[in-house]
């Protein structure tokens, strides 16, 4: 039987193309999603994913979610982090509720989700975790505060909690992208996007399938010596 694998913010985007990847290389996949009730209908329509709606920063919702998940289509084995938002601004403009919105979904939602699947991981003597986090973290980000610490956050997570899951078969990992080719990225001036694409010495943005197939490797059990290890796929913008 597939493992079962669980991505958050996994309908859209980067998520969207690690579902596919995933369920590709034979995993049993469920999105979840924040609130585009018609992109993740779009979604499984088109891949026949199942799609769990549910705020990952609320303790309660998650718990609800993954007992839904559990009766449904069985135990989580693999859970991949991937949901994330942001809400920029310097420091002189950046509200309390910029500051948590940003913290308690990006890095938050990592906790939540993680701390829910540990105990049957830890019973199971198996588990695949990767957080997605982001080159922003580890280099910062002018009008970024928010985002960056909570993407250095997850980095420090992935380290501490890979040290807790090695005895019981769990590893858990992060990969920290760089600029990837998404509708956000896309929106920004085109003179701003060649000024990015200028800095990356590979010459081009990432796309979301470099991002999912490295997301991929580490859940295998080819990775299974590989723990605590961040992951930059990033064009060799920023080598850390």
């Amino acid at each position: 039987m597939s493992r079962i694998a669980l991505v958050s913010g996994g309908t859209r985007g980067i998520g969207a193309e690690i579902s596919r990847e995933l369920k590709a290389a034979g995993r049993t996949v469920v999105a979840n999603y924040a609130g585009n009730d018609a992109a993740a209908q779009a979604f499984r329509e088109e891949t026949g994913i199942s799609v769990y709606k549910f705020d990952v920063a609320n303790f309660e919702a998650c718990r609800d979610a993954i007992e839904r998940i559990h009766a449904e289509v069985g135990k989580i084995e693999i859970v991949v982090n991937n949901a994330g938002i942001t809400r920029d601004s310097p420091m002189n403009r950046l509200s309390r509720e910029m500051w948590d919105a940003v913290v308690d979904t990006n890095l938050g939602g990592c906790f939540n989700l993680c701390r829910l699947v540990w105990d049957d991981m830890r019973a199971a003597k198996f588990g695949r975790i990767v957080n997605i986090g982001s080159m922003n973290g580890q280099a910062g980000q002018y009008g970024q505060v928010n985002y960056a610490a909570a993407k250095s956050g997850i980095h420090g997570f992935t380290k501490a909690l890979a040290q807790e899951g090695a005895r019981y078969g769990i590893t858990v990992n992060a990969v920290a992208p760089g600029y990837v080719d998404t509708e956000m990225v896309r929106a920004v001036p085109e003179d701003v996007l060649q000024k990015i694409i200028a800095r990356i010495p590979m010459g081009r943005l990432g796309h979301a399938d470099d991002i999912a197939r490295g997301v991929t490797f580490l859940t295998s059990d080819e990775a299974d010596f590989i723990t605590g290890s961040t992951l930059s796929i990033n064009g060799g913008q920023h080598m850390y």
